[in-house]
């Protein structure tokens, strides 16, 4: 098999691990209003946010010691555990499995940017996370068309129903690791040249590989220096805007707009499996998003990532818009039936999902190709700090919204959208500019 052959089989076989994977979490997450009290959802969610944000400080270090792919393996064993938990949900064991899941979540999410990375190059770096990230979203399209039909008609959830749900979650997490004992060797970063001949392109890759092994890996200490390193940076503070952003955005699309959905008493005895129907929207424009951008993605970014990052913005906002008009303000909290700005309609609801899913997209791509193409030899750290950001602000967020309505929440995302959107343009104009030679550090 060809170099760039294996290395987009990797890229393939990581994307169908972690939609596994996340069709387990990220399903089990947004059915949480629906089957746990709100202070332990509260509670729960945070201490995973919170135990990931702490320990991406040490996730660069533990992938420069232990490797992508068995930081991984650890990392997606800990998700399985705490799908395991809630089969028979106990207060201790929900916490405990908060924490794995956090510590679990850091090396899974650091092993997988250095992945990405090692197995991309500058040309291909923006079509492989298009294609990881549109792989990946396939889990909100089939974790919640399951929980749509075993909910559908259900007003409340049953013991046997949770039980069936998470039985069939626990098989997809397991399917994820399977799918991750099936990524090949690390392959070096050179590329074949054009009409050189099988023998030489084998001569190039034996000297790399020797030439690769004679190198020392980087210490553990030392992934922690760079992190810090580069969080220090002018060009990793304006981007952690963003990154902040995504975060928070997470928490609305994954936890908030389920609830309301589940809370809004105008849709009837449905609105529970609603909520599944809603995640399989945001799904279908995630997938969208990252298809377009990963089959297309020289011809979408052959203008910069800037415009798709606009898209993106642009999307949201008139998402949260509607939103605003159509789902009545105390919604994030108590079942409700106040009246909105419009006839509360159930399609427009779903229709806002699929913004939702498909402006993530937007960011989240577009961030993996510029760290991706800003930090090849510095991928553990940079993507370490993404998801130390993005974590924060997801635990922030979580916490917030047990207290605040509706809009002042839209409003939060209004203003850091505005902002991580300009910060990110900013760093994209300037390397579009030439700057791309060196990183002042501040």
């Amino acid at each position: 098999m060809a170099v760039c052959d294996v290395r987009f089989y990797n890229i393939i076989i990581l994307g169908l691990s972690f939609m596994f994977i996340f069709t387990a979490f990220q399903t089990c997450s947004m059915i949480e209003a629906s089957t746990l009290i709100v202070w332990t959802i509260a509670t729960n969610l945070g201490i995973i946010y919170a135990v990931f944000s702490a320990s991406n400080w040490a996730a660069p270090s533990f992938v420069n010691f232990a490797g992508a792919k068995l930081s991984m393996l650890l990392g997606a064993s800990l998700y399985f555990l705490f799908i395991l938990s809630f089969l028979k949900p106990m207060t201790w064991a929900l916490y405990l499995g908060s924490v794995l899941v956090g510590f679990g979540a850091a090396i899974l999410w650091t092993g997988q940017g250095n992945f990405l990375t090692v197995n991309s190059d500058s040309e291909t770096i923006s079509r492989n996370s298009g294609i990881f990230w549109a792989l990946l979203q396939c889990s909100l399209l089939f974790g919640n068309m399951y929980s749509y039909f075993v909910f559908k008609g259900s007003s409340e959830i049953s013991a046997d129903q949770r039980t069936n749900l998470f039985l069939g979650l626990c098989g997809a997490a397991v399917l994820g690791l399977l799918c991750l004992l099936l990524l090949r060797k690390k392959i070096p970063s050179n590329r074949r040249f054009e009409g050189s001949t099988d023998n030489e392109a084998s001569v190039n890759l034996n000297s790399s590989e020797a030439s690769t092994s004679s190198q020392s890996s980087p210490s553990a200490l030392e992934g922690l220096k760079t992190a810090f390193r580069l969080a220090k940076t002018r060009e990793m503070i304006l981007l952690s805007f963003t990154f902040a952003y995504t975060g928070l955005e997470l928490t609305f699309f994954s936890g908030v707009y389920g609830a309301c959905i589940s809370h809004n008493l105008h849709y009837g005895a449905n609105r529970n499996g609603l909520v599944g129907l809603s995640g399989m929207f945001i799904g279908v424009g995630a997938i969208l998003g990252g298809g377009i951008f990963g089959i297309f993605g020289k011809k979408t970014n052959k203008y910069g990532r800037d415009p798709v990052v606009i898209m993106g913005y642009l999307s949201h906002m008139i998402a949260f818009y509607l939103i605003y008009i159509n789902i009545p303000e105390n919604s994030p909290l108590v079942d409700t039936e106040l009246p909105t700005f419009i006839e509360s309609n159930d399609k427009l609801a779903l229709f806002c999902s699929f913004l939702l899913g498909f402006a993530d997209s937007c960011f989240n791509t577009q961030l993996y190709s510029i760290l991706g193409f800003m930090y090849p030899d510095d991928s553990s750290a940079a993507f370490a700090l993404f998801k130390f950001v993005q974590s924060v602000s997801t635990a922030i967020g979580f916490y917030y919204s047990l207290a605040l309505h509706l809009e002042w929440q839209l409003l939060i995302l209004v203003i850091t959208g505005t902002i991580g959107t300009l910060t990110f343009n900013i760093i994209e104009w300037e390397n579009n500019a030439g700057t791309r030679e060196g990183y002042q550090t501040i």
